[in-house]
């Protein structure tokens, strides 16, 4: 497969945060098609136990955009 060449400093930033959104959400309908690292399962039990402790706290993907956004524009 060629590689994509797209003319990304022509793009604000929000259109590139809309750009990855887009990627993102055709990827997650190929999720079987591709096998994580190693070393993934460590991260994803230490980020649970922070979690189950209380150090860190998740937010609403749609609350997490709107601040993104808020914090970038």
């Amino acid at each position: 497969m060629n590689r994509i060449e797209l003319p990304l400093s022509q793009y604000t930033y929000a259109q590139k945060l809309d750009l990855l959104e887009l990627i993102w959400d055709d990827l997650i309908g190929e999720e079987k098609a591709f096998e994580s690292p190693h070393w993934h399962e460590a991260v994803l039990k230490d980020r649970e136990e922070a979690l189950a402790s209380g150090k860190v706290t998740v937010s609403d993907w749609e609350e997490a955009k709107e601040r993104i956004r808020r914090n970038v524009l």
